[in-house]
């Protein structure tokens, strides 16, 4: 089955930075796209950034420029590196995968913690 871990989230001061880490299982990670959106209490769920089976990838107005998604087929993982941080960025990151071949599939992670606070 398919199956994310999630690593990296956490406490960090504002102008700190972040390393989110997914690894995925269950599926043939080289042809997906990869994502990481957020949430923050009370806020829809947000585009973060994506990075595309060939690698192209976009973010979110809000992170341009601060953040940088990255991705290591060899080790099913997607990463999101992530530079002076605001408490704005404080939410819950969530990994999403979405087939770009044969039948849509997307799949979720059950999200990590992220805390901007002084």
């Amino acid at each position: 089955q398919v199956q994310f871990v999630e690593s990296g989230g956490g406490l960090v001061q504002p102008g700190g930075s972040l390393r989110l880490s997914c690894a995925a299982s269950g599926f043939i990670f080289s042809i997906y796209a990869m994502g990481w959106y957020r949430q923050a209490p009370g806020k829809q769920r947000e585009l973060v950034a994506t990075i595309s089976h060939i690698s192209s990838t976009n973010y979110g107005d809000s992170v341009k420029g601060r953040f940088t998604i990255s991705r290591d087929n060899a080790k099913n993982t997607v990463y999101l590196q992530m530079d002076s941080l605001k408490p704005d960025d404080t939410a819950v990151y969530y990994c999403h995968a979405k087939s770009v071949h044969g039948t849509p599939r997307e799949y979720w992670g059950q999200g990590t913690q992220v805390t901007v606070s002084s």
